[in-house]
């Protein structure tokens, strides 16, 4: 089994933080969102993962320390780390298509800008599976039309009028990989373009026209990771789940000071708290310094500064310093508010 992640794109909407760290590498309950989503893949799938494929873009903001990230995710799950680029910008399908050397064999495809929590066989009987999750307004989302035997029978794009619930979000299965890419590679000669861009969608169509067999593999959760508040929101559900979890989330090499820790928080080695109270739903990076202040339901990342605040619903880069009376706030890497 391999796993391609395609992760080009720059993140733009969670500006400041990813104007010096690519989005998939923001950390979210102290953790980079890529490296718990292939873990969580992972675990879902249950199989041997031979190979792990990573579309990057420009090498001058993905770069040597970002593939060294990367390859070592990879290792830590026994499969070999494969480094492709999509330099220009052109779509989904385009992205999977610089993968092309790796898309052969079973493989899942996911889009490194969410986090799920699922606990579901894979149907590994069907050519293909899409990964859906239940939502109230599937107005808003690309959804799946089922028939009576819960086969996949079309993609919908916001639908106006009522066909599932089951929203797609982003992973796919495919039991021979290699089919995708064909239709992928027509979409590409054929300049078969929705929205600008050649789609993922494009090819799946065609396969399905081709009579391949879709089902569904529904997720209990999905987290977004989009926006700043969006990604604050999953960093406090991300925490309520590891902590019922059992996992450990406070390192022992905490510095504390007449300061409160309310959990579930994650707080990385060689945090000095003082005078202050943090949590819950607080993940904290290494190295950073709390002093005359009370956190909540926020994320500061490595090494920053934080004094005489009260922040609620806040995210802080690394390096960070900030001294102030701001509550809400967002602010990325070596900024300084004083």
């Amino acid at each position: 089994m391999k796993i391609i992640v395609p992760m080009a794109g720059r993140g733009s909407r969670l500006r400041p933080h990813t104007l010096t760290v690519p989005k998939p590498l923001v950390p979210v309950a102290g953790k980079p969102i890529v490296h718990r989503l292939v873990a969580d893949i992972a675990a879902v799938l249950n199989q041997k993962i031979d190979e792990i494929a990573f579309i990057l873009g420009d090498p001058a903001f993905f770069g040597a320390d970002v593939v060294e990230s990367l390859k070592e995710l990879a290792k830590s799950l026994g499969a070999k780390p494969s480094i492709y680029r999509q330099l220009d910008p052109k779509g989904t399908g385009h992205a999977i298509m610089c993968a092309a050397p790796s898309l052969k064999g079973p493989a899942v495809i996911a889009y490194a800008d969410t986090l799920i929590r699922a606990d579901f066989d894979l149907d590994t009987s069907a050519d293909a599976v899409i990964w859906t999750k239940k939502v109230d307004n599937p107005s808003a989302y690309g959804v799946v039309n089922l028939n009576d035997k819960d086969e996949i029978i079309e993609l919908v794009e916001k639908p106006e009028t009522f066909v599932s619930d089951q929203a797609v979000i982003g992973i796919y299965y495919f039991k021979e990989v290699s089919e995708l890419k064909n239709e992928l590679q027509y979409v590409l000669d054929n300049d078969i373009i929705n929205g600008g861009e050649y789609q993922i969608n494009d090819g799946i169509k065609r396969m399905m026209a081709n009579g391949k067999t879709f089902k569904t593999g529904t997720v209990s959760e999905w987290m977004d990771c989009g926006n700043k508040e969006v990604t604050v929101e999953t960093n406090r559900r991300m925490l309520g789940f590891l902590a019922e979890s059992g996992e450990k989330l406070l390192s022992e090499k905490i510095t504390k000071d007449n300061a409160t820790i309310i959990e579930p928080c994650f707080i990385a080695e060689d945090v000095v708290l003082i005078n202050s109270s943090v949590g819950p739903y607080v993940s904290l990076g290494k190295g950073t310094i709390i002093e005359n202040s009370t956190v909540k339901n926020s994320i500061i990342q490595t090494h920053s500064v934080v004094k005489n605040a009260t922040l609620d619903n806040a995210m802080i880069g690394n390096h960070a310093h900030f001294n102030g009376k701001f509550t809400n706030v967002s602010i990325g890497d070596y900024s300084e508010l004083k």
